[in-house]
């Protein structure tokens, strides 16, 4: 006859080995979601860079230069940042976004200085009322 305490050991691991088995099956099933995730992500990305060209190009009149050719060292030229911004809340509406979407949107979100250039030219324009801050972080269209 086994002691109390011999059992009270015999339960606890049959338990601790269930638990085992659960636990394994749980961590499979997350990292075929994982997979199933990172494959999505890696696509998205892919896309996304592939129609980053497309999303900029704009058609420009014979003879003037366009914006790939006043890139210098593989910098994109800010000179037009001021209308790229008020082109983009012209074309969401009525919507709030923070820094970092309208950033994302224009293809400079690639640092924090670009990020930063794009929040400090934000927050000019709501000086200038030409977009209005909506909240900490966000802005908005300004009324027309």
């Amino acid at each position: 006859m086994a002691s109390p305490r011999a059992n009270s050991i015999e339960v606890t691991a049959e338990s601790l080995q269930e638990d085992l088995a659960r636990l394994r099956i749980q961590k499979q099933a997350l990292e075929r979601e994982l997979a199933a995730v990172v494959a999505h992500l890696g696509s998205v990305q892919r896309t996304l860079t592939a129609l980053q060209p497309l999303i900029h190009e704009q058609p420009t009149p014979a003879g003037e230069p366009t914006e790939t050719d006043t890139e210098t060292d593989g910098q994109k030229s800010y000179g037009r940042l001021t209308e790229q911004i008020m082109e983009y809340f012209a074309g969401i509406g009525d919507v709030e976004v923070r820094a970092r979407d309208v950033a994302a949107a224009l293809g400079r979100d690639t640092d924090s200085g670009t990020i930063n250039a794009v929040r400090s030219t934000l927050d000019r324009l709501v000086g200038a009322s030409r977009v209005r801050r909506a909240g900490r972080g966000l802005y908005r269209a300004g009324r027309s």
